[in-house]
């Protein structure tokens, strides 16, 4: 019976080679990009997961509310998690992580630095804590010596090439020598952080035991069935005992008069599995991604399959009638409804198993330009993983069964004597409730798809907002190099030649850039008003004379460092947000406090010299909070301005001048430009995805419009026959037809508008600087959705218009 069912169903597919084209690919289409979102959606479920005990390890971090600032930090004081581990039984050990950034490091011997982007100090636990294998040394006593270091193998194939790294020595900044002692496993892509190299904390350079400091991430495992809701109520306990003591030594006020004053100090903890997609936090050890794009694109990857599953019902109902006289015979012939049921199942599951196949080689094609959109390394050769091959395979049953229930109990429905006469038509027009359901689901395929392409317009518009909107700082056409410390005493005779270079009008010395990077706020307090409550919570960077002009920001009171001044090295800019929490009138001249170390007794005193007006130096997520510029040497990277468009010609001037000065240290640059748009990358792929998926969901649902128009014209054949021997003209009949299915697209819109504002408006809430969405967005989306489907049933529309009448009078 199944091979009978089979032969039919081919050569009914044969038969209709249009209609089955159009059924195969939409569906195809669908399923496609059905299985990229799943990929992706995998993939980022699946961050930290291969640590086999990550179902009990937990970061602790950490929210202030102190001296008009919000913090909410990643990490926690140095002190925590070894006093976890000694109070509390029910942890069984930590690891610290403490993030020193960017390095130069070569094999001992070797006269070239490489730089490497991320050395992380760590507790020798680390191994214990978190999966990571070995591949060379004993992951028990790695870190647990002095001038000892992990390195990854991609780390020992750089440095060290075909030789054995265990007991070879690596130079860090041409001064540190540390051991290696063990060879890693690169750490997956599906983790939260990534690094080439763990350096012992045994040699990081700290001043221990500050509670009240927050500089480190740090890591608990809990033993097997803990609680961790439970647990964590422990930290209020923490809190009092040991940071409300370094806070009444220093500040004078206890923990309850602190929060008395509006103050917050809250641990909390977040599970290893979280930190990917949920955590929020500053001072991460890399970029996260967001649950909410997860939800999104899930919801996109329902809509786009069920839009295709709803053509599949719509194109088949629309060749309804054609087939009438074959259900007629089929009957009257003995075949039982159950039968035909069957038949017509299978002609939808076979077309649903050629679509996948057409849908993997789709996908095949697609998944290089998706990779490089979405920033992933994913493969085909994960849809061949069981649990993948498993869907693959049952996905096509489930779709057929789906796209193809509707149609075949409808087909198997019909009268036999009824059809055999020529009633088919009759019997369709009487079944309103089919009709209103295909009008219901046009109207579903195109609200999901006005959606779509609303939220693509919003994104795009706080994207270019973010991007052309007034920092307070001229970000074009600066030029950072790194690690100029490498050149030692020579890096002001550096910035010097380079400032001599034709093209070049400005320069400075300094680690501190106005993008987002890890940076902790310290206290400062008015002169002799060493108070919590009159506490000022500050970014404080250190800068030359050159910086403010050099990055074009401007002074609105007082004036810039100006090396006529030789006591500039006591003054301070403060920002105007600083100067509103202080809550001065006439800032210049007025006198603050800097907390010098966390006894509460060393503290240097700073005269108000100048204001710089606002600029962003974070995301615009974040409001404008409070900084203080220092006059101190920072050689961490030069930054130039450029006047010259001829880059390619100017930048290998600047790298000879460096390789003149600092032989055998790596030339690294970037543009300020480049590292602000960074920020907004991962908006910038969701955007580009998010198009990417609505112009196909628009496309998969004009193909269900099509086939809409389709049935209707061809119900209609009779009537447009008529009304054109009456004297009906082709722009009257195409008016006539075309507005039957414009008023379900009018009807989407309506239904969609509302829903899009609602989302968008929920989406921007994330940014403290974000666009209103102008009334002409959603009027703009709704004319798109009615040029293009207007377009799509223009086509039968006029096809059923030019038909010859005499033609149209036979078909019943």
């Amino acid at each position: 019976m199944l091979k009978n069912y089979l032969t039919i169903a081919l050569r009914n597919l044969r038969k209709h080679k249009g209609f089955t084209f159009i059924n195969v690919f939409g569906l195809a289409v669908g399923l496609a990009c059905c299985l990229l979102i799943t990929l992706y959606i995998v993939d980022e479920l699946s961050f930290d997961r291969y640590n086999t005990k990550a179902d009990r390890i937990y970061r602790i971090n950490t929210d202030i509310v102190f001296g008009g600032n919000d913090m909410r930090f990643a990490v926690s004081p140095d002190p925590l998690g070894p006093t976890l581990k000694k109070d509390y039984p029910q942890v069984e050990n930590y690891v610290r992580f403490h993030d020193r950034g960017t390095w130069l490091v070569k094999r001992s011997g070797q006269p070239h630095n490489l730089r490497e982007d991320k050395i992380v100090f760590a507790d020798s636990t680390l191994f214990d804590v978190f999966t990571l294998p070995f591949i060379a040394g004993d992951p028990k006593r790695a870190l647990a010596e002095p001038n000892t270091v992990v390195i990854s193998e991609s780390a020992a194939r750089r440095h060290f090439a075909n030789r054995n790294p265990i007991g070879q020595t690596l130079v860090f900044n041409d001064t540190q020598v540390y051991k290696v002692t063990g060879v890693m496993q690169d750490m997956p892509e599906n983790s939260h952080f990534r690094t080439d190299f763990f350096v012992t904390m045994l040699n990081d350079n700290y001043q221990w035991g500050q509670w009240l400091s927050n500089n480190h991430h740090t890591y608990i495992l809990l033993k097997p069935g803990i609680d961790p809701n439970a647990f964590e109520k422990n930290f209020t306990d923490v809190v009092e005992n040991y940071i409300g003591p370094q806070a009444l030594a220093i500040m004078g006020v206890n923990m309850k008069q602190f929060r008395e004053s509006g103050n917050k100090y809250r641990m909390w903890m977040v599970p290893l599995t979280d930190i990917h997609l949920k955590s929020r936090q500053t001072i991460e050890l890399a970029p996260n991604g967001d649950i909410q794009y997860i939800y999104i694109f899930g919801a996109v990857a329902i809509f786009i399959l069920l839009i295709a599953c709803i053509n599949f019902m719509n194109l088949a109902t629309a060749r309804s009638a054609n087939r009438a006289k074959e259900v007629g015979v089929r009957k009257v012939l003995g075949s039982e409804r159950q039968q035909l049921i069957s038949q017509f199942m299978v002609e939808s599951i076979l077309m649903a198993v050629f679509a996948m196949g057409l849908a993997l080689g789709l996908v095949t094609l697609a998944l290089p330009l998706f990779n490089t959109i979405a920033a992933k390394n994913l493969s085909v050769q994960r849809l061949l993983a069981p649990n993948y091959l498993a869907v693959i395979l049952l996905l096509p049953v489930v779709v057929g069964m789906l796209a193809g229930s509707y149609p075949a109990f409808f087909l198997s429905s019909f009268r036999p004597l009824l059809v055999l006469k020529g009633g088919a038509f009759k019997l369709i027009n009487r079944r309103s409730a089919q009709v209103s359901l295909r009008s219901g689901l046009v109207v579903f395929q195109f609200a999901m798809s006005v959606i779509l392409i609303i939220g693509t317009m919003v994104v795009y518009r706080q994207i270019n907002y973010i991007q052309t909107t007034k920092l307070g700082f001229n970000r074009d056409q600066v030029l950072t190099i790194h690690e100029v410390y490498s050149l030692g005493n020579q890096a002001e005779a550096f910035k010097n030649e380079i400032l001599r270079l034709p093209g070049i009008v400005g320069g400075t010395l300094s680690g501190y850039l106005p993008v987002p990077s890890d940076r902790n706020d310290s206290p400062m307090f008015p002169e002799g008003e060493f108070d919590q409550k009159k506490a000022v919570s500050m970014q404080q960077w250190t800068v030359d004379h050159d910086y403010v002009q050099t990055l074009g920001m401007q002074v609105v009171q007082g004036r810039d460092f100006s090396r006529d001044f030789g006591y500039d090295s006591s003054g301070i800019i403060l920002n105007e947000t600083a100067v509103k929490i202080f809550g001065f009138k006439d800032p210049i001249g007025k006198r603050v406090m800097q907390m010098f170390d966390a006894t509460g007794k060393n503290f240097k005193t700073y005269t108000i010299i100048g204001v710089v007006k606002n600029f962003h130096f974070e995301s615009l997520r974040r409001n404008i909070g409070a900084l203080g510029l220092f006059l101190n040497k920072n050689t961490s990277a030069a930054s130039f301005r450029l006047s010259t468009q001829n880059m390619s010609a100017l930048i290998p001037q600047i790298e000879t001048k460096w390789k003149q000065m600092a032989p055998g240290q790596p030339f690294n640059y970037s543009f300020l430009e480049d590292k602000f748009d960074a920020i907004y990358r991962a908006e910038q792929r969701i955007g580009t995805i998010a198009l990417t998926f609505a112009i196909i969901a628009i496309l998969v649902a004009c193909l269900g419009l099509f086939g809409l128009a389709a049935f209707m014209a061809e119900q209609r054949t009779k009537e447009i026959g008529v009304r054109k021997v009456l004297g009906a003209s082709v722009p009257s009949l195409v008016t006539m037809l075309s507005w039957d299915f414009l008023k379900l697209v009018f009807i989407a819109i309506v239904i969609a508008t509302p829903i899009a504002w609602w989302a968008m408006n929920q989406w921007l809430q994330d940014f403290a600087y974000r666009i209103d969405v102008p009334w002409w967005v959603y009027i703009m989306a709704g004319v798109v959705a009615i040029f293009i489907a207007f377009v799509t049933i223009s086509f039968q529309s006029i096809r059923a218009a030019l038909m010859n009448p005499v033609k149209s009078l036979r078909t019943e």
